[in-house]
C-alpha cells in the first residue's frame, strides 16, 4: 500500500513503485503517471464518475472511491486485496485474497447492429485497446495527453520568462529540452499524443476532445498557479468553450488548433473529429468557430467535421439551434446527469442520487436523440452510463442512438447486453420475456400469457429473465415498460400479461398474429 495524500505538492510520488496501491484523499489528472503503477486506486472522496473511477476504468485497474476514511485505516506496508468484482460496491480484503482469471477470446465477440467505440485517454495505450473490436474513438481526452506529454500549463510554456520565477522558468527548460521554442514543443507533443491515438484506430473515427481541464485542475499544472482564478465551483465555471475564446486563454486554444491541423495534414490522419466540450450557448460555439479559424481550423474544410459535447440542459433545449452549426452530437452522461439532478458528481455524500437513468436524464436524452434524428445530425454517447449499466445501453438502442462509446473495460459486457436483446427480439416471430421457461413458469403472470400462446399453439421462444440480472433490467428498458413478462410479435413490443389477455380476450391478438403471418390455431 502507499499513501500520497498532500495537496501541497509536498509528495511527488517518486517511491511510489510498481504494482503498489494508491490510497489518497482525491486524484487529480495530473497524477496519472502515478496512476498507470498502481495495482489498485482507493479514494476517501469522489463518485462514480470522478476523475479516479474514470481513469482508472480506461487503464483497467481496479478503483474503489469516496470510502471517506481509506487514508485512515489503510497504513503503508500492509498487504491486502482490492475487488471491484462483487457488484457495485467495492470490498478490501486483509492479505492477499486467491482468485481465478477468466478469459474471453475477442473473436467471438457477437455483432451488434449499433455501432460501439471506445473511450481512450491514455495514447500509450491506444494501440493495445485497437485490438478489441470496436468502430472507432468515441471520445479522446486531450486533457489527459497534455498530462503526460506536456506536464506544463500552456500560458506558463509561453509567459515563464515574465514571471520571473527562475525554479519554474529551468523546469519549464528541461521540459523542453530539444525544441525550437515552447510553443512549438507544445504543439508537437500534443500532436503525437493525439497522431497516437487516431493511428492506432486509423481509419475508422477518432472523436477528439479539445482540452475540458477545469481551473482547479489546470492550477496543479507546471506554472498554473499563476494563471488560475481561485473558483469557489469550477465544475461549473471557466471551463470547455468559454476559456477558448477568451482574451486570456485564446492563444493557448489556438495552439491546441494548430496541434490537431498538424495531425490532419501533415500526418495525414484526416480521421480525427474535433469535438468542443462545455458549451453553454450557441454564440459561445459561433466564437469558437471565428477563433478555431484565426489558427488553422475550419469545420467543413478538407472534410474537418465538429461535434459538440451535449452535456448542459441548454444543449438540449436549444439542440434544434445547435444542429445547425455542427457535425454530430455526443452526449456527455456524466455532466449532463450532475447538471439535470442539481448535484455534484464528485460528492460521495450525494452518490446514491447520481444516476444516468434517472427519468428527468433519460427524458432530456431521448429528446436529443429525436431532435438529432429529425435535424439529420448524427448522435452518440461517450459519458459512463452506458458503460456501468447495460440496461441503459439498451435504452439508448431502444432510441435510436446511432452510437455508443464506452470504456475498454466494460465493452464486453455492453456488446453482450446490447446484441442479446437484438438477437432474440430479431430473430424469433414471437418472443416472450418471461420468470421461468414454457415449461415451467416461475410466475403466474408468465404462466397466463403462457398459457394463452399455448392455448393459440402459437410457436413462440420464451427467455428466461431470471438467468441473467442485466437481461432482466435491460429488457426492462429497451421495452420502456416495467414489468415481467413482456411479449414481442415481429420487432414489435406488444405489451405485459394484463394487455395480452385483453386481447386475446377481445379477440385483438388473434388479428394481430393473422395480420403479421404468424401461424395459431384458429377457433373451429
Amino acid at each position: 500500500m502507499y499513501s500520497l495524500d498532500g495537496r501541497d505538492g509536498t509528495f511527488d510520488g517518486s517511491d511510489f513503485k510498481e504494482g503498489d496501491i494508491l490510497v489518497t484523499e482525491m486524484t487529480d489528472p495530473d497524477w496519472e503517471p502515478i496512476m498507470k503503477k498502481a495495482s489498485a486506486i482507493i479514494t476517501n472522496k469522489g463518485g462514480r464518475t470522478c476523475h479516479a473511477a474514470i481513469v482508472a476504468r480506461e487503464m483497467g485497474v481496479p478503483a474503489i472511491v469516496g470510502t471517506e476514511n481509506g487514508t485512515e485505516v489503510l497504513f503503508n506496508g500492509e498487504e491486502f486485496t482490492v475487488s471491484c468484482a462483487e457488484g457495485d460496491i467495492g470490498k478490501v480484503y486483509e492479505g492477499i485474497v486467491p482468485f481465478k482469471l477468466k478469459k474471453t477470446k475477442l473473436d467471438n465477440l457477437p455483432a451488434t447492429k449499433t455501432p460501439i467505440m471506445l473511450n481512450v485517454a491514455s495514447p500509450d495505450l491506444a494501440f493495445k485497446f485497437a485490438q478489441i473490436p470496436n468502430t472507432g474513438v468515441g471520445l479522446a481526452r486531450e486533457e489527459f495527453i497534455i498530462n503526460n506529454y506536456i506536464q506544463a500549463h500552456p500560458l506558463a510554456l509561453l509567459k515563464h520568462r515574465e514571471l520571473e520565477d527562475e525554479e519554474l522558468s529551468e523546469e519549464i527548460r528541461v521540459l523542453t529540452r530539444g525544441f525550437k521554442d515552447e510553443e512549438t514543443f507544445f504543439i508537437k507533443r500534443l500532436s503525437y499524443g493525439v497522431a497516437k491515438i487516431a493511428s492506432a484506430f486509423y481509419p475508422k473515427q477518432a472523436i477528439v476532445r479539445m482540452s475540458d481541464f477545469k481551473s482547479n485542475e489546470y492550477y496543479n499544472l507546471l506554472g498554473g498557479n499563476y494563471f488560475e482564478p481561485n473558483e469557489e465551483n469550477p465544475m461549473i465555471g471557466w471551463r470547455g468553450a468559454s476559456r477558448y475564446y477568451s482574451e486570456q486563454y485564446e492563444y493557448a486554444f489556438g495552439m491546441e488548433c494548430k496541434a490537431i491541423k498538424r495531425v490532419r495534414e501533415k500526418m495525414g490522419l484526416n480521421n480525427v473529429t474535433m469535438m468542443i466540450p462545455f458549451c453553454r450557448t450557441v454564440e459561445e460555439l459561433l466564437k469558437v468557430y471565428k477563433v478555431m479559424k484565426k489558427y488553422g481550423l475550419e469545420r467543413g474544410k478538407d472534410g474537418l467535421q465538429v461535434y459538440l459535447m451535449a452535456e448542459l440542459p441548454s444543449n438540449i433545449l436549444m439542440a434544434e439551434e445547435f444542429s445547425e452549426h455542427i457535425d454530430g452530437f455526443s452526449i456527455g452522461s456524466n455532466d449532463l446527469t450532475q447538471l439535470t439532478l442539481g448535484l455534484d458528481r464528485d460528492s460521495s455524500l450525494v452518490a446514491h442520487i447520481y444516476d444516468e437513468r434517472n427519468p428527468a436524464v433519460k427524458r432530456s436524452i431521448s429528446k436529443l436523440i429525436k431532435v438529432a434524428k429529425e435535424t439529420k445530425t448524427k448522435v452518440g454517447i461517450c459519458g459512463q452510463g452506458p458503460s456501468d449499466y447495460p440496461d441503459f445501453a439498451q435504452f439508448l438502442v431502444k432510441e435510436g442512438i446511432d452510437s455508443i462509446s464506452v470504456t475498454p473495460d466494460s465493452i464486453l459486457k455492453t456488446i453482450t447486453a446490447i446484441h442479446k436483446i437484438e438477437n432474440e427480439i430479431t430473430n424469433n416471430e414471437v418472443c416472450l420475456f418471461m420468470k421461468g421457461t414454457p415449461e415451467i413458469p416461475e410466475c403466474g403472470f408468465s404462466m397466463a400469457v403462457t398459457n394463452i400462446l399455448k392455448l393459440l399453439e402459437v410457436n413462440f421462444k420464451g427467455v428466461n429473465v431470471l438467468e441473467d440480472q442485466n437481461l432482466r433490467e435491460g429488457i426492462k428498458v429497451y421495452s420502456d415498460w416495467p414489468t415481467i413478462p413482456q411479449l414481442y410479435v415481429k420487432n414489435e413490443f406488444i405489451g405485459g400479461c394484463d394487455i395480452v389477455k385483453e386481447m386475446y380476450e377481445s379477440g385483438e391478438l388473434v388479428k394481430l398474429l393473422e395480420d403479421n403471418g404468424i401461424e395459431f390455431k384458429k377457433k373451429s
